[in-house]
């Protein structure tokens, strides 16, 4: 078998078998499905930002050329790159751009400082680093700077500004004493090249864990694992070409990007539009104005959608589908609240739960209406199994809280060079420990205990 990435653990070679018997995984990477798909859909919109469109053509196009100059600045096939970009097309790009490349993209959100940037960096080695030159007053820049000289690994950074911003390096490139390297991302660019050889069973780009922790684990999630999730949550909402996707969270957290998220609406020839300011008030105007018909929201922020809704004064009659999606660290929306937000947004809800490390449960379209608002739903995939287990690791009875365990097709084994965290995290026959209290009910579903 090839490996996933040096430090990473595959699923055993009967599961392997499972999952492509059943059609699960079918041995095509992230970045060449977007191929198929420019193929497919070339001229339409795949994604929206702002005043910026760009179609399913242009999108594979900047992808490949950015491959290519990826390649010229001297970062190979295997090595990692720390993307922590906001909600603009170029994260897209640079993300199949790098896996088109053999690389591995590492998603940092943008909260992150000095001291979890570093750790990302110093546990992965990556070489190469991609953010804003400044955003909402941080310094990247420097930052990425101040990582570089304190170790050997990150020696090229790579710069966005945004469109009509003048870049610091004026399109140049400037190096630093520690021979770290810095130049405009919008320069990475160059004829495409052949395709490279890669397989579907190696890791297409690296998450933070959802376990928590001042250092968090990186899960990493391989193209055919994740090119299955997208798919299959793409499928279970009936998702379409005429559906436009609102990407309300951080594009590259595990909802937006794939839960069916970017890569769902774009596996069926959808437009997704980035959202330009994350508030509520910017994106009520982005669903008006884009006609926007499925977006991602947690209890939180659906909670402050309700409250802009007066002054917004929006048209939100396109929308058909809001996920309300909860991690472990979010408190689940109340029955009387989510009963509120599907009468004030005029649609459909759906409760998620997930984890970057792969699970996922689901409530269905056409469940009856008291499973929507009281439960998180059932697992993504036939193939997903579930355990909840009292603090012995023995199964309980439907209704007795307990602990929820899960393994499938999705589902990592293991955590990315973290053995500590992944003996915690994992059971040696797989068994991924989430740390959630849950109960299931008699059909199945779950709800938080």
């Amino acid at each position: 078998m090839t490996p996933m990435l040096d430090g990473c653990a595959p699923w055993p070679e009967e599961f392997v078998d499972r999952y492509w018997a059943a059609g699960h995984w079918r041995g095509n990477t992230l970045d060449n499905l977007l191929r198929g798909w420019a193929l497919q859909y070339g001229p339409r919109t795949a994604l929206v930002h702002g005043g910026t469109r760009l179609t399913y053509a242009a999108l594979n196009r900047r992808a490949d050329r950015m491959a290519s100059g990826i390649r010229l600045r001297g970062i190979r096939a295997g090595q990692r790159v720390v993307v922590q970009l906001p909600n603009v097309p170029e994260f897209v790009v640079t993300v199949f751009a790098l896996m088109r490349a053999g690389v591995v993209p590492v998603f940092c959100p943008l909260p992150l400082r000095t001291p979890e940037v570093s750790h990302l960096v110093r546990v992965t080695q990556a070489v190469g680093y991609v953010g804003p030159s400044t955003y909402e007053g941080f310094d990247h820049t420097a930052m990425a700077a101040e990582i570089a000289a304190q170790g050997p690994f990150l020696r090229r950074v790579f710069t966005y500004e945004p469109p009509g911003t003048a870049s610091p390096y004026g399109g140049g490139l400037t190096t630093d004493p520690s021979n770290c390297h810095y130049s405009p991302l919008d320069s990475i660019d160059a004829p495409p090249e052949p395709a490279l050889a890669q397989s579907a069973d190696r890791a297409a780009f690296l998450l933070l864990s959802g376990t928590g922790g001042a250092e968090p684990a990186l899960v990493p999630r391989t193209h055919n694992d994740y090119a299955y999730q997208a798919r299959a949550a793409a499928e279970l909402i009936s998702l379409t070409e005429d559906d436009v996707y609102l990407a309300a969270l951080p594009a590259g957290s595990d909802f937006a990007f794939g839960a069916p998220g970017i890569l769902g609406t774009l596996s069926v020839g959808g437009t997704v539009v980035l959202a330009e300011e994350a508030g509520p008030a910017g994106c009520l105007a982005a669903v008006a104005r884009e006609r926007v018909t499925v977006t991602s929201v947690t209890p939180a922020d659906a909670g402050r959608w309700l409250e802009s809704l007066p002054a917004a004064g929006a048209d939100l009659s396109s929308l058909r589908l809001v996920q309300i999606v909860r991690t472990g660290d979010d408190a689940p929306l109340p029955r009387a609240a989510a009963e509120g937000t599907g009468a004030a947004l005029g649609c459909r809800l759906q409760q998620v739960f997930g984890m970057p490390e792969g699970l996922l449960t689901l409530t269905r379209p056409a469940d009856p209406d008291e499973t929507v608002l009281t439960t998180q739903g059932r697992p993504l995939s036939p193939d997903d199994e579930i355990r909840v287990v009292d603090a012995d690791g023995k199964d309980v009875r439907d209704g007795e809280p307990g602990e929820l365990h899960a393994r499938g097709p999705h589902t990592v084994r293991a955590y990315y060079r973290a053995p500590e965290d992944t003996a915690r995290s994992f059971t040696a026959d797989g068994w991924f420990r989430t740390g959630h209290l849950v109960r299931r009910t008699p059909d199945g579903d779950l709800t938080p205990a």
